[in-house]
């Protein structure tokens, strides 16, 4: 098999995963802009006249500014706290060579939420936290700092251990290695693990469904009061859910250079 042969089967692969992740995500969009009876019309009508009616309905019955600052607020905050506690986790994993508790934090975010919800939700209500903003945070912490840690576990076990033994001999302390040393050498993989925190956090439906209030309601769990038992507004829905999708979209399309770069440094074993 010539090598030419081999370059277009591997661009008909691409397209073709391409197609598959772009095609719904156009649907979206263009769903959003058309009138709310034609989203579900079989068959699809392919041409239509946009219309922002969506959009004003969107805006007119929900604070959707209020809901964005609160997406916001809960997002950034639990992803600093899974930095702050993910990094000295992973280099402490990566140092020690125990590997046992970052499992034990894998075990739990693979665990479903729903087995974590019950005992949150009484110990939040006990506290008089429920529809805070900290429940929330803490609550999608729970979420971004495996994460962290397993994304930055490869970056700290690239780096030469000679390095970090010789800083250790001129008489610098673990933290200050891991702070002076160590954490500029896998930035790159900061970026990838913030990047990934964020869309989760920003994605996640069942903590903010259940812990949260009017006032701290997240789009995600915002947007589904445009789903009902006796009729749904599928063009709203579809208008919400392409602006819900805009920020993580934007902020990969920003430092996509970075990411991709943090992914593949991240999986070259050192």
């Amino acid at each position: 098999m010539n090598d030419k042969l081999v370059q277009r089967l591997n661009l008909l692969q691409i397209a073709f995963v391409a197609l598959l992740i772009l095609l719904p995500i156009a649907w979206m969009v263009l769903s959003s802009f058309k009138p709310s009876a034609e989203v579900t019309a079989y068959p699809p009508k392919l041409l239509f006249s946009p219309t922002l009616e969506n959009y004003r309905t969107l805006f007119g019955t929900t604070p959707f500014l209020h809901y964005t600052w609160n997406s916001t607020v809960i997002t950034v905050g639990s992803t600093a706290i899974g930095l702050l506690l993910g990094i000295p986790a992973a280099f402490a994993v990566s140092w020690t060579r125990i590997t046992w508790p970052a499992t034990v934090t894998l075990l739990a975010r693979m665990a479903p939420g729903t087995l974590f919800l019950l005992p949150w939700y009484v110990m939040f209500r006990e506290a008089g936290m429920i529809g805070s903003y900290w429940a929330l945070i803490l609550t999608h912490a729970a979420i971004t700092m495996p994460i962290v840690i397993w994304v930055l576990l490869p970056f700290f076990d690239n780096i030469p251990r000679s390095v970090l033994e010789s800083a250790q001999v001129d008489g610098c302390s673990v933290p200050r290695i891991l702070w002076r040393i160590a954490l500029p050498l896998v930035m790159p993989g900061v970026v990838v693990a913030s990047i990934l925190s964020f869309v989760f956090s920003w994605n996640y439906f069942l903590f903010a469904l259940v812990l949260s209030n009017g006032d701290t309601k997240t789009l995600i769990a915002a947007s589904f009061n445009f789903i009902g038992e006796g009729a749904s507004n599928w063009g709203a829905l579809m208008a919400a859910a392409s602006l819900i999708a805009l920020p993580p979209l934007v902020l990969a399309f920003i430092v996509q250079r970075r990411l991709v770069s943090g992914l593949a440094m991240g999986a070259v074993k050192g």
